[in-house]
């Protein structure tokens, strides 16, 4: 069923979604949320052009989220990395799935959020569907 949206209703900005994507992490167990503290959240409106190009996206629209970094269980102190933890968030893509899925957005937000701490611990996409149930 997809969300009708009022002519008058405004979407919510990047700051409103990051405030989303930070209420999401409130809520997602303690003993996962302990390892990614030092994870950077960042919201974009789109995957800049670099990484459409990387991921072999047609449309800008394909992602939703994406995690950059090492995953947990690669990481070494005889090898530090470079680069921080990152995870993105796509606006305009999670505001399109909003629409279609009739979802809320806080649990379309929290569902991407997820997902992507997934990615930072290596889980597979079966252990990532058991976290969010108990999330």
């Amino acid at each position: 069923m997809a969300r009708q949206i009022k002519p008058d209703m405004k979407p919510p900005t990047l700051a409103e979604l990051e405030d989303l994507a930070r209420q999401a992490l409130a809520a997602i167990p303690e003993e996962l949320v302990r390892h990614v503290r030092d994870v950077v959240i960042r919201v974009e409106d789109f995957p800049d052009e670099a990484t459409e190009k990387e991921m072999g996206l047609e449309d800008s629209f394909e992602l939703l989220g994406l995690y950059r970094g090492t995953p947990r269980g690669h990481k070494s102190v005889m090898y530090p990395q470079p680069n921080v933890d990152m995870i993105h968030l796509y606006r305009r893509p999670i505001l399109d799935f909003w629409c279609e899925s009739g979802e809320p957005l806080d649990r379309v937000v929290r569902h991407v959020l997820i997902h992507e701490i997934g990615h930072h611990f290596g889980f597979s996409d079966e252990d990532m569907e058991r976290l969010e149930r108990g999330a």
